[in-house]
């Protein structure tokens, strides 16, 4: 079973004030209308390898 990155769980994350890119990725310096990890795994074919929990302290 493949294993699903929740982009919005992720520190590199970010939502932005654009309305046709919502989606923003800091570590790979990015934003689009996806959600950024299933972009990473359409172009490049692997999983984001940059996933990282939010500290929600």
């Amino acid at each position: 079973m493949e294993k699903r990155i929740v982009c919005q769980k992720c520190k590199h994350y970010f939502v932005t004030w654009q309305p046709s890119k919502p989606h923003g990725c800091n570590a790979y310096g990015f934003k689009s209308q996806t959600i950024p990890s299933v972009v990473v795994k359409r172009s490049s074919g692997i999983d984001c390898s940059f996933f990282e929990l939010k500290n929600n302290s």
